[in-house]
């Protein structure tokens, strides 16, 4: 279309919408790994929109992306003084990009589903069941679990309009069932 534009950064409502749902997000994912609200504080994350974000935490190929901070203090001298911080970056561009082209998507469950999924690589990562950094096929499996329990936990949630958006992700259930079915093929086969 000539002359239109999709913004780039949320608008206030907007913003309003993101952080309502963060709060449900953080909610469903606290309660479905049973964690505490020290717990949940423990998992050392924070969550920007495009208009906080350095031009290194800007992506062009992903709802959100976790970037992975080390914190030390200034006078430590080792290693293990430090901490992982780890930021969820929206990528406002994409999302309102996405919404706005998949006219079934709303912002509020698609947000809901965006923030629950980097949450529950947050809580993986911190409770050692997956690393941050691995290869290419072995990030590609993770996103398939992590996709799937997204689901798993968002289809409990009764969240209006969630339908369309488990339906745009649903090429992860799909794999998720691929990916099982190849483990059961092998584990018959021993």
């Amino acid at each position: 279309m000539a002359g239109s534009t999709t913004p780039n950064e949320f608008d206030s409502p907007q913003l309003m919408t993101v952080t309502q749902a963060v709060c449900v997000a953080e909610e469903l994912v606290s309660n479905f790994y049973k964690l505490s609200d020290s717990q949940l504080r423990q998992l050392n994350y924070d969550i920007k929109s495009a208009s906080q974000l350095s031009p290194q935490e800007i992506v062009d190929d992903h709802f959100a992306q976790i970037v992975r901070y080390r914190a030390q203090k200034k006078d430590s001298v080792l290693g293990t003084d430090s901490k992982d911080y780890y930021l969820i970056c929206l990528q406002d561009h994409a999302i309102l990009d996405a919404v706005s082209r998949f006219k079934q998507l709303q912002l509020y469950p698609f947000m809901l589903y965006i923030v629950c999924h980097e949450l529950i690589h947050i809580v993986r990562f911190r409770q050692f069941l997956q690393h941050f950094h691995v290869p290419s096929q072995e990030r590609q499996i993770e996103e398939i679990r992590v996709h799937h329990v997204t689901r798993e936990i968002l289809r409990k949630s009764c969240t209006d309009d969630m339908d369309p958006v488990l339906d745009f992700y649903g090429k992860w259930q799909e794999a998720f069932d691929q990916m099982h079915e190849i483990v059961d093929d092998i584990d018959n086969e021993e």
